[in-house]
């Protein structure tokens, strides 16, 4: 305790520091996503404020910064327009109660049920609602439409009516709105670290208020732009809490209530947990967050905020992602920052009319751009054709109807590709809810993961909690051999986990997946074993040609059906070979490690097997023997016939060992001290002679890349003491 309370305190200067500096983006922020909502400007900074305090004394996350959220604008908006404001903060309240109550029913794994394309289709839908609402404030043109896409449709008769203002109060406030948008997108290009203390928000916020002090003290001129187009509504500090409003509850028994609730709910409790998510890859100490905990707070902080007059509090990216970048290290910076913008309202709330709205109007087209960017579109792109399919329908829908119509179409339409894709609904049906997950650790330390039939996210959750239970700093190795089909969505969790793991110092290796085809090189693409796309290289055969490289050998992935050289090995007598791939092959091609595919027993019977072999050519003829640890086949093998060798000068050796040999004498002298005492040290690896050949192989299993990298080791060791051991005999 001592030791946390010691780490809090030293930390605490850099921790006040963060939440100052993310606190000057909050409170532009936090009025300009209220007044995007059409809620008192206030709304947005009192959001902030709740949120700091009761996210960071409640939470369950480390960096997260809590406050008003981009995603919500929308929801909002419809919110107050069909209930009222008095009747939106009944709903707020409630949503906050229903987001408690997913915390208590551990709901945090919600976000895993939403496909990846689906939920970047509805975040490009509010970074375009957003966009297209504010961008005729922006430019100094209040105008109502009935729909988002109307908005976004007038973008060009608004720019084309900037240049017939007769008005100086409209050309000034589109001035300000053009220069607020340059200074939000080329701000951040300069790279000072002194500039960087304020961002760039801020910056609008003080040039807007230097100019209107300008105006009025230098020129004795009033502002020049428009009144319409100026802050208004912002009571000063003893006015706030007289000025509370009251939620009407009343509106309970009508279906738009609680359509705004579920609204409401579900994009505050996605948007958040994808934010946690994020920023816990952000984290320098590498924490994972109880997002439980979390939902819970938010859920708090959310019932607090709308009976004191503020809006859904949500987990927000950019702000969290500033705050890791100023050298926030814990909660202590989210309520700092709630902090600072108390110390701000109370100083300088008067100064805030002073801001014209088309600045920060500015800062939320900058965002709504962010979200819809053309480069999210070319990154589904490049995961994907029928990815970018659920992107643009959950988008359009969302647009055109609603967000909760158009998340439920997005997941609809991922379900309609996946049957198509895999052409038998029956067998999709049957499999994709089972339980498909299978977790234990190796003798060798590693935790084995296998995945079978589908994965795809409507059955995520039984993965990631079987990899939630492995501490990041150990070995894992996740198989997909027997999976037939993994989705988009379960590509881009399992790179956060190879992500978190390796900055962990752990490992993380995905295999089995270099049978299955996609139509893209992206490593997000999905998969599936069948032809019905062109293949692709897996992240492993990316590994493994790195290797290769790293080396000097040559990597081929394609089939080979040359199988001779391992016919004679005692392992294949009774096992067909299929093929073999993945090949890393010496120059003289001496050494070879691949994977293979053979079978064990036959019709019914008949076991497919795929596991990575190890092949070392000798430069003579040595013994012919198989070598392995003493086991349960140890015990058995001397019923059916083969005897185990006992080498009298090793006897620890012997007994460590089960070795198969015809020549007990010869064996012995082939050995030597230098062969066994190596193998004593490396006892992981079943390990065949032919006569002309060794052949090496571990568990019945695909091998990491990791491990690739030990065999491969161990081979090159392994022949080197068998050779120099031939040469000695020789002389």
């Amino acid at each position: 305790m001592s030791k946390n309370i010691n780490s809090f305190l030293k930390d605490l200067p850099k921790n006040i520091f963060s939440g100052f500096v993310v606190s000057l983006i909050a409170l532009p922020l936090g009025l300009g996503l209220a007044m995007a909502s059409e809620a008192p400007p206030i709304a947005g900074v009192i959001t902030a404020i709740i949120g700091g305090i009761l996210v960071a004394i409640l939470g369950g996350s480390h960096v997260t910064i809590a406050g008003p959220g981009n995603g919500l604008v929308g929801v909002l908006l419809l919110a107050i327009t069909t209930l009222g404001l008095e009747g939106s903060y009944a709903a707020i309240i409630v949503s906050g109660l229903v987001l408690v109550l997913l915390g208590f029913l551990r709901m945090g794994t919600l976000s895993n049920y939403f496909p990846s394309s689906a939920i970047q289709g509805m975040l490009s839908a509010i970074g375009l609602i957003i966009l297209g609402k504010q961008f005729h404030i922006m430019l100094g043109n209040k105008i109502s439409r009935s729909s988002s896409i109307d908005y976004l449709v007038e973008i060009p008769n608004t720019l084309i009516g900037v240049f017939s203002y007769q008005d100086s109060g409209l050309v000034a406030a589109a001035i300000v709105g053009v220069l607020s948008l340059a200074i939000m997108v080329f701000y951040p290009k300069i790279r000072n670290k002194y500039l960087q203390l304020i961002p760039a928000p801020m910056w609008i916020v003080l040039l807007s208020i230097g100019m209107s002090y300008f105006y009025e003290l230098v020129l004795n001129q009033p502002n020049p732009v428009h009144p319409d187009y100026m802050i208004s509504g912002i009571p000063a500090f003893d006015q706030i809490i007289t000025q509370i409003p009251t939620p009407d509850f009343s509106l309970t028994s009508k279906g738009a209530f609680w359509t705004s609730v579920v609204s409401l709910t579900l994009i505050a409790s996605i948007e958040s947990l994808l934010s946690i998510k994020a920023v816990d890859k952000l984290d320098p100490q590498k924490r994972r967050s109880n997002v439980n905990k979390d939902l819970k707070a938010l859920g708090l902080a959310t019932v607090g905020s709308g009976f004191l007059g503020g809006l859904n509090v949500v987990t927000v990216i950019a702000r969290s992602s500033v705050n890791v970048n100023n050298g926030g290290t814990n909660r202590s910076s989210n309520f700092f920052h709630a902090t600072f913008l108390v110390v701000f309202i109370i100083l300088f709330s008067t100064q805030l009319t002073r801001i014209p709205l088309p600045a920060l109007m500015a800062i939320l087209v900058f965002t709504g751009y962010r979200l819809a960017s053309p480069k999210v579109i070319k990154q589904i792109f490049t995961i994907g054709k029928e990815q970018l399919i659920i992107f643009f329908v959950t988008l359009f829908i969302t647009l055109k109807v609603s967000l909760i119509v158009g998340i439920s179409a997005g997941v609809f339409t991922t379900m309609i590709i996946h049957f198509v894709m895999n052409k038998d609904l029956m067998l999709f049906m049957r499999n994709i809810l089972k339980p498909n997950v299978l977790m234990f650790k190796e003798s060798g330390g590693n935790y084995y993961v296998s995945v079978k039939h589908f994965c795809t996210f409507m059955n995520y959750t039984k993965l990631k909690n079987k990899l939630d239970e492995i501490p990041e700093d150990q070995d894992v190795v996740v198989d997909f051999t027997m999976c037939h089909f993994v989705d988009h969505t379960v590509m881009e969790n399992l790179h956060n986990y190879q992500e978190l793991f390796e900055k962990k110092g752990g490992n993380f290796d995905v295999i089995g997946l270099d049978m299955h085809s996609s139509d893209s090189e992206h490593p997000f693409a999905l998969r599936k074993i069948g032809d019905f796309i062109t293949g692709s290289f897996t992240k492993r055969q990316n590994s493994i040609s790195k290797i290769a490289e790293e080396l000097d050998i040559t990597y081929d992935s394609e089939f080979s059906y040359d199988t001779s050289f391992l016919q004679k090995f005692h392992f294949f007598t009774t096992k067909p070979i299929e093929n073999i791939y993945n090949t890393l092959y010496s120059k003289d091609k001496a050494i070879k490690l691949f994977d293979i595919t053979f079978s064990e027993g036959e019709f019914i019977a008949k076991e497919v097997v795929r596991t990575t072999m190890l092949y070392m050519k000798c430069e003579i003829e040595i013994p012919q023997f198989c070598l392995d640890r003493e086991g349960f086949l140890s015990k058995v093998y001397p019923t059916i016939g083969f005897e185990d060798v006992n080498f009298k000068n090793y006897p620890a050796f012997s007994k460590r060992f089960f070795v198969l040999g015809n020549n007990c004498q010869e064996l012995e002298n082939f050995f030597g001290e230098e062969i066994v005492q190596f193998l004593e040290q490396n006892d992981q690896y079943h390990i065949e002679s032919n006569g002309e050949g060794i052949l090496v192989f571990g568990k019945e299993r695909l091998a990491g890349a990791k491990e690739i990298k030990q065999m491969l080791s161990f081979g090159k060791e392994l022949i080197h003491l068998v050779n120099q051991r031939q040469v000695v005999e020789v002389y």
